[in-house]
């Protein structure tokens, strides 16, 4: 499903664009089963927005109410704000109206759901989803009556496309309903992140197309099932390690702008480049970008080269770092691959065979 690419934080707010049309296009099957194989891929159009974040429409109910919404893989939920939220974020965006729809069903069943520095609450519901041509009937989903942090966002809700978690009950995930009622052919999603301004982005639906990236796909199982966590060999730069050197997991989040990692590790690679603190950012001289290596993600024995022009942002006169650090609070010393890492190359995630294919996207 195709989608656009949005500005980014620091820059001036651009008028929204409507996204394209939606297209099908037979896929590459990554069952194996017969080249001639005519099951449909779905694409669906994505914007990008403030600090590189995805957006794509979804309608809900009977009749549709439309939805932009952030397609993370970091999170398994669905929510939307409801009419009955008071929280001042819900007055700046769409609303679910319940007694519009007459596919609705309410629950009494509390939906609370926790970001790193975000948080929804309200209560779980069903109706009809739809992500444009697919249609997931009888999806759960959350409707916030308190939301914290979600201000200045520039989207309605979240479509989570993690694992299926227990700590929502009856709260399928929607590509899980997709792939048990049949909608799609195949358990695989996969993105296409454009590094240009506006258009081209894409979430596809059912299997993967040939055309968003160059080579083959390298498979990389995931490390546990029940999250799309990956190991890492190391990471380095000029050739030496500079992060993980015994190995360490990774989260590949469409829902994260920047790279992530330890504060330790993100601090070396600062010191590395010479990049210094501004306010709560790092900056580097921007006539020093073409000089600085780039950080290489070793995964699975494969090198993945992400240069300074992908970690770097440049704004007006200012050149801004796009690492951040992120501790567990289990200790665990967990990487975040962002948008600066999935724009380079192109994800699919594969639940069938629970595993993420990488390849350099074009």
């Amino acid at each position: 499903i195709p989608l656009r690419q949005m500005k980014t934080m620091r820059e001036t707010l651009r008028e929204r664009n409507l996204l394209t049309n939606f297209s099908e296009e037979h896929p590459y099957n990554l069952s194996q089963k017969a080249a001639n194989d005519q099951n449909i891929i779905y694409h669906h159009p994505l914007r990008s927005y403030k600090d590189f974040s995805y957006i794509g429409n979804i309608n809900i109910g009977t009749p549709p109410q439309e939805f932009q919404v952030l397609f993370d893989t970091g999170s398994s939920s669905l929510w939307v704000p409801s009419i009955y939220c008071q929280s001042s974020s819900c007055y700046k965006h769409n609303s679910f109206v319940p007694c519009n729809s007459s596919t609705f069903k309410a629950t009494n069943k509390i939906f609370n759901t926790n970001y790193t520095a975000t948080s929804i609450k309200g209560y779980l519901v069903y109706d009809t989803v739809r992500i444009g041509n697919l249609v997931s009937v009888a999806q759960p989903f959350g409707l916030s009556l308190k939301e914290f942090g979600f201000d200045d966002v520039p989207f309605d809700g979240i479509l989570g496309l993690g694992y299926p978690r227990r700590t929502i009950t009856g709260a399928n995930p929607i590509f899980d309903n997709l792939w048990k009622q049949g909608v799609i052919s195949e358990p695989v999603f996969a993105f296409y992140l454009s590094s240009q301004k506006e258009n081209g982005s894409v979430v596809m639906f059912g299997g993967v197309n040939r055309a968003y990236y160059k080579g083959e796909l390298n498979w990389v199982p995931v490390s546990q099932v029940g999250s799309w966590h990956i190991n890492i060999d190391s990471i380095s730069m000029n050739g030496t390690v500079v992060a993980c050197k015994r190995g360490c997991q990774a989260l590949l989040d469409t829902g994260t702008a920047f790279l992530r990692g330890p504060r330790g590790s993100v601090s070396k690679i600062q010191k590395l480049i010479h990049a210094r603190p501004i306010d709560r950012e790092h900056v580097v001289s921007c006539q020093a970008i073409g000089t600085l290596p780039p950080a290489v993600f070793t995964i699975n024995g494969i090198d993945y080269p992400v240069p300074a022009q992908a970690y770097i942002q440049r704004l007006h006169n200012s050149c801004t770092l796009l690492y951040g650090s992120s501790e567990q609070a289990n200790g665990l010393k967990t990487w975040i691959l962002g948008e600066v890492f999935l724009r380079l190359y192109f994800s699919v995630f594969d639940r069938g065979n629970n595993r993420i294919g990488l390849a350099p996207a074009v």
